[in-house]
């Protein structure tokens, strides 16, 4: 990949982190740093992945993420890798601020 791939990539990550912590109530953002919000938009890409929703032809293939589904698997696997214990129901805002900011683009 080439750096101004890279650069792109990364200004791309910076908005959507940005959108997200706009999103999220106040009350859920104080649980969240930065860092964690960049960790679970890569958690829900695995599970965007694992769970076929990338193999899909379908322009409307967000209809097909079970957020709820989503958020626990994410939960899981940060507790798995030692990154926290987050709440699935806190989880839930990224995964639908993400699919929100993914919609209005």
């Amino acid at each position: 990949m080439e750096l101004n791939e890279e650069l792109l990539f990364a200004e791309e990550d910076r908005q959507v982190v940005e959108f997200i912590k706009n999103y999220l109530p106040q009350d859920v953002k104080e649980r969240f740093s930065e860092d964690n919000i960049y960790y679970m938009l890569d958690l829900f890409a695995e599970y965007c992945e694992k769970s076929g929703v990338f193999d899909t032809e379908d322009e409307d293939a967000d209809s097909e993420i079970d957020v709820e589904e989503a958020a626990k698997y994410m939960a899981r696997l940060a507790k798995k890798e030692d990154m926290g214990n987050f709440d699935p129901e806190d989880i839930r805002w990224i995964v639908e601020g993400e699919l929100e900011y993914e919609g209005g683009e």
